[in-house]
């Protein structure tokens, strides 16, 4: 019997909400060791937002990373630290149209027991490549964030925006991050963990996603987590998929599972249109559920399954997502307001477990305001809903 989600409307701060679900801060007796985004080791996660279209020294949108620190005060509290290809240490130079921080991804990639953060840049130019792409490790350590380290790109001939989409994960098992790279086509380089400040790699391989390859209309996003609780990081691919004349039509996702040899291709699955998705654990079962928002309305020319948005709710099972989906809309009792055309319900999906109940929460953004719903396996039950009026929506990853 497919598992359902009960939900009920939390109401919450504007400050709480904009913090982002996924990085509020746990005090050192409650933090395990290792947080995937605690970027000095002292229990707190610590919090990267980036601005790709920052300008740097009069190069527009060169990009930088700001970086707030967390403390028992909350992140950035006590330090705030801002990066760009122009910082000392950091490989490169602040161009214009770099786009550094295009994407991001947290993760101990060398293992020294501190996260580090892997930053895209799509439009650097390498060499004579015009918007070749580049990623850099910025390194953690007891000071924090220090110096960076290129990752290599292995066919850059090939493709163009490379370190467009990253994502970190453990997709062979083997206790160590893997980095995940996505550039213009339909291929996605996964690099093995044992990353070093000198530049080598545990070793890398592609794979060929099933979506289409339709030069700068292919991979839009990477979403890694272990749906079907094996130890091993699956991940899901979001882009186009084909048509009878081979040109993109509707946006699309596949659950690409993980295994001993890293992520594959044989066994994926095709999952409803989204751009925006999420893993975490809803049902507190410790399998990995999959959170897609699909903002369009319905409608002949579009993805959408509900007029004004809908997000979809995909539960993990022993043998990876269940194929049937669960659709929450601002008709499902429990959430505030009515299906309105234009609202984008599910412009951004974001989960984490805000009160501790061992089911992660859902922060659904829409158009003008931000909606909170509790993982709580009880009836839904309808209260006020967090209105955010300087945002159209979202929450900080």
């Amino acid at each position: 019997m497919r598992k359902k989600l009960s939900i009920t409307l939390a109401t919450a701060t504007a400050a709480a909400l904009t913090g982002g679900l996924l990085v509020a801060t746990a005090g050192p007796a409650a933090a395990a060791p290792g947080l995937d985004s605690d970027f000095n080791g002292d229990g707190y996660r610590d919090v990267a937002v980036t601005a790709p279209l920052a300008s740097v020294n009069g190069k527009s949108k060169a990009g930088v990373v700001t970086v707030l620190y967390g403390s028992p005060g909350g992140a950035g509290a006590k330090r705030i630290q801002t990066f760009s290809q122009n910082s000392a240490g950091v490989p490169g130079a602040a161009e214009t149209g770099d786009q550094f921080g295009s994407h991001t991804a947290p993760g101990d990639y060398n293992g020294d027991g501190y996260a580090d953060l892997a930053v895209g840049a799509p439009g650097e130019d390498a060499g004579s490549d015009t918007d070749g792409g580049t990623v850099v490790i910025l390194w953690g350590g007891s000071g924090g964030l220090s110096g960076g380290t290129t990752v290599s790109d292995p066919a850059r001939s090939t493709h163009d925006w490379f370190g467009q989409v990253v994502a970190a994960g453990d997709y062979n098992g083997d206790g160590r991050d893997d980095l995940a790279i996505a550039s213009d086509i339909n291929k996605v380089d996964v690099y093995r963990g044992g990353f070093t400040k000198s530049g080598s790699t545990g070793g890398r391989y592609s794979i060929t996603t099933p979506i289409l390859k339709v030069k700068g209309l292919d991979i839009f996003n990477l979403t890694p987590g272990d749906i079907d609780a094996d130890g091993r990081t699956d991940l899901v691919v979001d882009g186009y998929e084909g048509d009878s004349d081979d040109e993109y039509s509707y946006n699309a996702n596949y659950w690409l599972p993980g295994s001993s040899s890293g992520v594959t291709t044989p066994g994926a699955q095709k999952l409803p249109a989204g751009i925006i998705s999420d893993i975490g654990d809803v049902d507190g079962d410790g399998r990995g559920d999959i959170v897609i928002g699909n903002q369009w309305d319905s409608g002949s020319n579009s993805a959408g399954t509900s007029k004004g948005g809908a997000v979809e709710i995909l539960y993990g099972t022993s043998s990876g997502p269940d194929g049937a989906a669960e659709t929450i809309d601002q008709n499902t009792a429990g959430v505030p307001g009515s299906n309105e055309t234009g609202d984008s319900f599910g412009y951004e999906v974001s989960l984490g477990d805000i009160n501790g109940d061992g089911h992660d929460d859902l922060g659904v953004g829409a158009q003008w305001r931000a909606i909170l719903l509790h993982g709580t396996g009880t009836t839904p039950a309808s209260q006020d809903a967090v209105t955010l009026p300087e945002f159209s929506g979202g929450f900080l990853e």
